[in-house]
């Protein structure tokens, strides 16, 4: 193996300054983007000294941390919450931040050692936490809640019932949860990259991983700026941009990844209640509304709107074009059976974290001497949450067909190459 350069060692190892720069930035890009969506969203509203705790707590549950949610209403009267979502426009955005940082000091190397990779790490990882530990600090939080019905204020200031709600970061589990999202996004950052080093050991990985890896994050981008581009034509024809932009910036792909799996043949379970409103097209939060859990798939959706099918053809699209990608990128000579199992593992994976990280789960309710929870605004109830064996079978069949076309697309134009060459 030939000598390294002195500046491909200085490029290669990258010190605590760089560590500093490549956190922070995940950190503050992220910090702007919820920033923008909450106020948006109207957070700009809320009490004073309140928008930046809610801030803080948009960015620890978008680094995959908890928030409590708690309620004080006093001895006659009720209050319960949760709140269990991940913003992930805000998660991509500190994803896409900091996986491009932590490639940046490697992208001149052909190798790379363990001991290099994992110091490295482990100096955005401490930078990281220290800034993620100052969010959860910061994320709490205590409002008086209105009980809102004429009714109901009497009652409360007849017996001093002031109810109060607030919320905290759960900083334990904070921490360990942010440590694990770090290590999810720098590992996926060096599977997607074509061109960033491995160690020895895994090099093996360029050619069995890597295609794979690639493909299922440009589908997965290719379906946020569809989502995008449907959201901006709905705010510019049907008004409403404010809460179109909230959308985009706080929690787009919360829509759009549920709804690609879905167009795939996966059935979610949901269930809309009180004021809730999804953030979503009108013909969702139409099917789920109502007292009862209802299943959302295709031909619930087709009944309330038949121009659901399309979304089939949206997804054999992008289906498709990342298995030829995959395939394109694959070793040449690869039979095809090879290029249908390993698109139907990477379609596999990226629906089984579609559905881990696209559940929602919103409660809360108050109520005062038994009154409260029955309307006047008082309660409501927000319930996503997939049929993971659904969603695995559908995604399987998918990968499989498009795998099996795109190996033989791609076999076939290869084969067409080295004729025109002989």
């Amino acid at each position: 193996m030939s000598a390294r350069s002195p500046r491909d060692q200085a490029v290669s190892r990258p010190g605590w300054g760089r560590a500093v720069v490549v956190a922070l930035s995940a950190l503050l890009a992220m910090a702007v983007v919820a920033a923008l969506g909450l106020w948006a969203a109207g957070a700009s509203d809320l009490p004073s000294g309140a928008f930046l705790p809610v801030l803080a707590a948009t960015v620890v549950t978008a680094a995959g941390g908890a928030v409590r949610i708690s309620g004080d209403a006093g001895g006659l009267a009720g209050a319960r919450a949760g709140l269990t979502v991940m913003p992930l426009s805000v998660t991509l955005v500190g994803a896409l931040v900091i996986g491009a940082g932590f490639l940046r000091p490697l992208r001149r190397r052909a190798v790379v050692s363990t001991a290099e990779l994992t110091g490295w790490s482990a100096r955005i990882a401490l930078v990281w936490l220290a800034g993620l530990l100052g969010a959860a600090l910061t994320a709490h939080r205590t409002f008086a809640v209105p009980l809102g019905d004429d009714t109901l204020n009497d009652l409360g200031e007849l017996f001093g019932v002031r109810p109060r709600a607030g919320f905290t970061a759960d900083v334990p589990w904070t921490l360990v949860a942010g440590s694990a999202w770090l290590a999810g996004v720098l590992v996926t950052a060096l599977l997607v990259s074509r061109s960033a080093p491995l160690p020895l050991r895994l090099l093996r990985l360029r050619e069995s991983v890597r295609p794979a890896a690639h493909a299922m994050l440009v589908l997965l981008l290719v379906c946020v700026a569809v989502g995008a581009v449907v959201a901006l034509v709905v705010a510019a024809t049907r008004g409403r941009p404010a809460e179109t932009l909230a959308l985009v910036l706080l929690g787009l792909p919360n829509v759009v990844w549920p709804v690609f799996t879905v167009g795939l043949g996966a059935t979610w379970n949901g269930r809309v209640e009180g004021p809730f409103a999804l953030p979503m097209p009108h013909v969702l939060d139409e099917v789920l509304r109502g007292p009862d859990t209802v299943r959302l798939n295709l031909g619930a959706l087709a009944e309330h709107d038949g121009r659901v099918w399309w979304l089939v053809v949206v997804d054999a699209v992008l289906v498709l074009a990342a298995a030829f990608l995959m395939a394109a990128h694959a070793p040449p000579r690869t039979p095809v059976r090879w290029h249908a199992l390993r698109t139907a593992v990477a379609l596999l994976v990226t629906v089984l974290v579609i559905c881990l990280v696209g559940r929602i789960s919103a409660h809360y309710g108050l109520s005062v001497l038994g009154f409260g929870d029955l309307g006047g605004g008082l309660s409501g109830r927000l319930i996503l949450r997939p049929e993971v064996w659904s969603a695995a079978a559908a995604a399987a069949l998918w990968g499989s067909a498009a795998g099996l076309a795109a190996g033989w697309a791609v076999g076939v134009l290869r084969r067409g190459r080295e004729a025109e060459r002989r």
